[in-house]
């Protein structure tokens, strides 16, 4: 066996550190800097990154500058650029510069948070964090708030306690073979599919997921939702969880919060609110209207890493009774008992995993760089483009905006007099083809009603008016 000493450090000391990390930084911002020089999209295709990467590991050091190498010459020409001015594809996923520094410094850190003890800090500024985020937000001192990685984890954890509620904690002991009854999870069409997976993670069960009628505004329809429940506890079943979205992913359409409120306190039904892009607007006094009720949920999810600005991953559960959820959540090893347990929160039993990254350091950076002000411009700014934009649409037919647009999304569609059905669908898909090939511009489409549409969501960091008025021009362009 070769002897130790000839074996270098595992790892960069400090000072190449220091210069790779240099190199790094100068990267991302020269990136950033020329990135809408670039074309927003690529024309990668499936295997063809995969068949350029090496089959077999390397057996000697390749350095640093190797990851450089392949950063620039493989993966970039195989990324979309999420960050561009003109993505308007699925929805804003910004990444903020000073919420990169504050995820660059969380990793730099390295701790973990498995106990308060295990890294204090993390604890804390988490606690502080998401409690400024509720107060910019205007949410009540009654909600208590937790870091997760996403909406589908937080929508998770949200299910597993309204099923404890229900089942009074006994399916955390017994499984989901307590009592005789099943449990039934209640949503709309218009729901993000994370609800589904969660209910069937849950144990709920796929046929135990009622998706209720929505009204003409695409959302949940209240009476629909009261008749639902009536059905279920009239054939013996117990309505367990209400998932009501406040800004849908198609539509953004606002289920009425304050209706289905009043139809689920008849039979104590667990109220979730799934606010996960929406839900930046909160920090607009002018938009609380449409969240009007949301201080009656039980639980609610917002992620600051859509359009608010923190980079990926950062999503924000609250909760009304955070007792409860950790009763639902706690498991108690003697290994991580501490001193402070009494005094403190112990995060791991707010959620599923054991282990916590910092990623509050991200939440706190941007807050603490821009201020609420600031932020709230920003918004102001996507929400300002986005009546522009439907104000030219509209004012120039065949195209349509074919539901209402409350914040930074539009659903439009091109509809020449003689086209309809199959044909105006093949001709909606070609045209959105036409646009995505100048790499100019990167939309997303959907169905609404069976038919096809494209989605026009405004909300990258650097997307201004002229970004708009550009994408505009472009859309006439590909319909000529």
């Amino acid at each position: 066996m070769p002897d130790s000493a000839q074996f270098s450090s595992p790892s960069l000391d400090p000072e190449e550190f220091r210069r790779l990390a240099h190199r790094v930084v100068d990267w991302i911002a020269d990136y950033r800097r020329d990135l809408a020089k670039r074309p927003v999209t690529n024309d990668a295709h499936p295997g063809e990154l995969l068949a350029q990467l090496p089959a077999d590991p390397p057996r000697h050091p390749e350095g640093f500058e190797a990851v450089l190498r392949d950063l620039d010459e493989r993966l970039l020409p195989a990324l979309p650029h999420w960050q561009h001015p003109s993505f308007f594809a699925y929805f804003p996923s910004n990444g903020d510069l000073a919420a990169v520094l504050g995820d660059f410094l969380s990793t730099g850190i390295g701790a973990l948070g498995l106990t308060w003890q295990s890294a204090p800090a993390l604890t804390e500024l988490e606690d502080r964090a998401v409690d400024w985020l509720r107060r910019m937000c205007g949410l009540s001192d009654d909600w208590q708030g937790v870091i997760q990685d996403t909406a589908s984890t937080s929508t998770l954890i949200a299910l597993v306690a309204a099923r404890e509620r229900t089942t009074a904690h006994g399916a955390i002991t017994a499984g989901m073979q307590h009592g005789e009854a099943p449990l039934v999870v209640y949503t709309s069409a218009e729901a993000h599919s994370s609800v589904l997976k969660a209910a069937m993670i849950a144990g709920f069960g796929r046929d135990h997921v009622r998706q209720v009628r929505v009204d003409a505004h695409r959302a949940m329809d209240a009476e629909a939702l009261r008749a639902e429940t009536a059905a279920d506890l009239a054939a013996g079943r117990r309505p367990c969880a209400v998932v009501a979205t406040a800004g849908t992913t198609t539509t953004t359409a606002f289920d009425p919060l304050t209706a289905i409120a009043d139809a689920v306190a008849e039979h104590d039904i667990w109220l979730h609110v799934d606010t996960a892009m929406a839900g930046s607007a909160l920090l607009l006094p002018e938009m609380r209207t449409l969240f009007t009720g949301i201080e009656r949920a039980d639980s609610l999810v917002m992620n600051p890493h859509k359009w608010l600005g923190v980079s990926f991953d950062c999503s924000v559960l609250y909760v009304r009774d955070d007792q409860h959820l950790v009763r639902v959540m706690r498991t108690d090893p003697s290994y991580l008992r501490t001193d402070f347990d009494d005094r403190v929160k112990t995060y791991r039993d707010w959620g599923i995993a054991l282990g916590r990254r910092f990623r509050a350091l991200k939440l706190w950076s941007l807050i603490r760089t821009h201020g609420t002000e600031r932020l709230q411009a920003r918004l102001r700014r996507d929400l300002a483009n986005a009546r522009w934009l439907r104000q030219q649409i509209e004012s120039t037919p065949p195209w349509r905006v074919l539901v209402p647009s409350p914040l930074q999304t539009l659903c439009v569609r091109h509809e020449p007099p003689d086209l309809t059905g199959d044909e105006l669908d093949r001709h909606t898909l070609a045209w959105l083809d036409r646009v995505h090939a100048t790499g100019r511009a990167w939309l997303t489409p959907a169905q609404l009603d069976g038919r096809w549409m494209v989605r026009v969501s405004i909300g990258a960091l650097t997307t201004e008016r002229e970004h708009v008025a550009a994408l505009w021009q472009l859309l006439r362009a590909a319909v000529r």
